[in-house]
């Protein structure tokens, strides 16, 4: 297969061997390989393969590059002529993954 999609941190992701994708924070140390086995659609070289809703057959392989934090959000909240007003700041925690096999 040339690329996948998963599932991973209710989010969805679409990688290829040899890539990194920046995902939720996973469990795990710098180095670490992990499997990632929630696959919903692997293609390429004019095959595709859809799950309903997963891939049982297909499983990818990744190694933790780095755990991090993304960048900041500003939470910025106003209510006009009200003297009302709110910041705040969000940093989400991040890992970052090379795909290092889709099999």
């Amino acid at each position: 297969m040339a690329y996948v999609v998963f599932r991973t941190g209710g989010k969805q992701y679409r990688a290829a061997p040899g890539e990194t994708v920046r995902v939720e924070r996973l469990e795990g140390e710098v180095g670490d390989k992990i499997t990632l086995s929630e696959v919903l659609f692997a293609g390429g070289n004019g095959e595709v393969k859809i799950g309903t809703p997963t891939l049982s057959d297909v499983k990818v392989t990744a190694e933790i590059v780095a755990q991090g934090l993304a960048k900041k959000i500003i939470v910025f909240k106003m209510k006009r002529r009200k003297s009302y007003s709110r910041l705040r700041g969000h940093r989400q925690r991040q890992t970052t993954l090379k795909i290092v096999e889709i099999g």
